[in-house]
């Protein structure tokens, strides 16, 4: 289980041709490098091909109980983009707001980012997130996991009020 002293991460790498060894995946040692960046132990990104596999993982991975789960890939539109659909029955909770901000964001350069059907919420104690499988879109869904993940991890663990970064935001006072 994780907790304050050991917040774990899963990265989950969504691509048939990258998991066959076509080409090296690009975008799981970005999310491994930020996470771990972001104080969290995580493994090398499990790289599973495209449809079923994601499911499987995505189980698996939740199973462990970890504070975050990240996917990179199948959020597009092709008859194999299946993360979305992989992830939402094993979330208790969506949150909508993520993953509009990612589209938003993401259109400002290119439009293609309005396609991305990729999912944010809640599993249990676990924040998931689907990031894109492009490199600006997964720079763009990290940016974003920045500004909310501790607020997210301080809420699942129980604490109330708002952190420092939120207080700020909000233009509350925060009393520690």
């Amino acid at each position: 289980m994780s907790g304050p002293e050991q917040r774990c991460a899963v990265v989950i790498v969504s691509s048939t041709r990258a998991a066959a060894g076509v080409y090296a995946d690009r975008t799981g040692p970005v999310i491994v490098e930020w996470a771990r960046a972001h104080g969290f132990t995580t493994d090398d990104a499990l790289v599973v091909s495209d449809g079923g596999p994601v499911a499987t993982a995505l189980a698996a991975a939740l199973a462990t109980r970890p504070a975050l789960v990240i996917t990179t890939g199948g959020t597009g539109v092709s008859p194999d983009d299946r993360t979305a659909e992989a992830t939402a029955p094993l979330l208790t909770a969506q949150l909508p707001g993520f993953a509009e901000e990612l589209r938003r964001r993401g259109a400002a350069t290119n439009p293609f980012a309005l396609m991305s059907r990729g999912l944010a919420g809640i599993s249990g104690a676990t924040f998931v997130v689907n990031l894109p499988g492009s490199t600006g879109g997964v720079r763009d869904g990290l940016q974003l996991l920045g500004e909310v993940v501790e607020h997210v991890l301080e809420q699942l663990g129980g604490n109330a009020h708002p952190s420092a970064a939120a207080a700020a935001i909000e233009g509350a006072p925060h009393n520690d």
